[in-house]
């Protein structure tokens, strides 16, 4: 995690190790992404929301890399939480990276108004919209980096066509729309599938896991290349005084 990038001449496919091992030069036969440092996205869903802001700047102090808001339309998904005008409201609060799960349909009207409202990486689902690859560009257009949802239920090689625009790609390892449900384990094997894809990039991708992260599933999904966890309950567990020690347990620090 986080070495330089390695070159690889024989097959592309980085899953078969047969070629020769290269210092990565100018033209490179094969170019290795590498999974990257571990990072944390508490989701604030599992946050007090009478106190939002302050738990927002207290997982923020504790060490988190960025702050995850999940967005639920109670149409996509069968839950209903928070809009442009609470995270406009946050983004005072905290100088990390937010990382904003749309989980809405349709997603474009709205992507506007949430980069205004101070998101900074947009993440939306294939099956929320007819045109993935331009919803991506438009993200983009705004400034903004762009990621790709997979569901439980939805084929990984879903985000095969767009590699090319995102700059994240999460793994759903529940089915969305709740907090607090349990880690659905087929999930290792599209998390694996993904690592492969992204190691024969040129540039670094995140590969993000949201659903289920505790201490036991952290350890499997970043040993599966995953290297960004979202985590909810995990996190924001024991109140204030408790989200350091969290954060670095789900790492799989010590102490």
């Amino acid at each position: 995690m986080g070495s330089t990038p390695r070159a690889w001449c024989g097959s592309p496919d980085p899953g078969l190790r047969g070629g020769a091992l290269l210092a990565v030069g100018a033209n490179p036969c094969y170019q290795e992404g590498m999974q990257q440092a571990i990072r944390m996205a508490p989701s604030i869903l599992s946050a007090d929301f009478a106190a939002l802001g302050p738990e927002v700047r207290a997982m923020t102090a504790a060490g988190a890399d960025y702050i995850h808001i999940d967005v639920m339309d109670g149409h996509f998904v069968p839950n209903l939480t928070i809009g442009p005008s609470v995270v406009k409201a946050l983004r005072p609060h905290s100088p990390r990276p937010f990382d904003v799960h749309l989980m809405i349909a349709p997603a474009d009207p709205y992507i506007a108004d949430f980069a205004a409202a101070g998101a900074d990486i947009m993440t939306v689902h294939p099956e929320a919209g007819p045109h993935l690859h331009r919803t991506l560009q438009y993200i983009k257009s705004l400034g903004k980096k762009a990621g790709v949802a997979i569901n439980p239920g939805t084929a990984a090689e879903v985000v095969e066509p767009v590699l090319d625009l995102v700059d994240l790609v999460l793994v759903m390892s529940v089915n969305p729309g709740f907090g607090g449900q349990s880690f659905i384990a087929q999930a290792l094997d599209k998390i694996r599938w993904v690592r492969r894809r992204l190691d024969t990039l040129s540039r670094p991708v995140d590969l993000e896991v949201d659903g289920g992260i505790n201490r036991e599933t952290a350890r499997l999904v970043i040993e599966a290349g995953a290297d960004v966890l979202v985590a909810g309950t995990a996190s924001f567990a024991g109140g204030p005084a408790c989200y350091g020690q969290n954060l670095r347990a789900l790492r799989g620090e010590a102490g």
